[in-house]
């Protein structure tokens, strides 16, 4: 995080303040000529550069549903019950029911009733991203802070509080993709065409 926030503005101002740096969508773009004419008239102040390969590296920690990204590590339930204990029961509680922040197990089947209950286990779609919050984002008060194999199993620990794995599977790179939530197929595609799948382009002589 550090090294993203001392990354952000000099990479920006590099983009701001260089021609070369203009997205080819810009440049391509009628609407965009005026904005590129005017950068090319813009000084520049030799402050910012391109981030280096291993620092853009420190901050490419994304994972994808289908697992690209998993760190190498282990973990199972049984060894995240203490990380667990230790570093999540205080905000979501001793069987992650209680809270009193986000409430982690149970609700299955409750998605169609009068009172939906959103919990890991009833919605959330895929156990790749599950790794990829805990990783990013928890513990709320310290993120980040976590090992990778920590991470491992604080995800098998919540996993397992749902009953979608045993105390004693261990989940790692090659495992946790292999999971398919209750809720993976509860979920459609997003229908607006700025973001949906890119509409095919017509060939010039059709």
């Amino acid at each position: 995080m550090g090294i993203a926030l001392k990354l952000a503005v000099p990479v920006a101002l590099v983009a701001f303040g260089a021609a070369a740096h203009v997205p080819a969508l810009a440049a391509a773009t009628p609407v965009a000529q005026p904005f590129r004419a005017a950068l090319n008239q813009s000084p520049t102040y030799g402050v910012g550069r391109s981030p280096k390969p291993d620092e853009l590296k420190a901050i490419d920690i994304e994972v994808t549903p289908d697992g690209k990204g998993l760190r190498h590590g282990s973990g199972t339930a049984a060894a995240g019950k203490d990380v667990y204990t230790r570093r999540c029961e205080t905000c979501h509680g001793p069987t992650g029911k209680e809270g009193p922040q986000d409430v982690l197990a149970g609700g299955q089947g409750s998605l169609t009733t009068a009172r939906p209950q959103k919990t890991v286990g009833s919605y959330w779609p895929y156990a790749t991203t599950l790794w990829d919050y805990i990783n990013r984002a928890m513990p709320f008060d310290h993120p980040s802070t976590l090992t990778v194999d920590e991470v491992y199993a604080a995800t098998a620990y919540v996993l397992f509080l749902n009953g979608i794995v045993g105390e004693r599977d261990v989940l790692d790179e090659t495992t946790l993709p292999q999971i398919k939530m209750p809720n993976r197929n509860g979920f459609v595609s997003d229908p607006r065409p700025d973001v949906g799948a890119p509409a095919k382009k017509k060939h010039p002589s059709s």
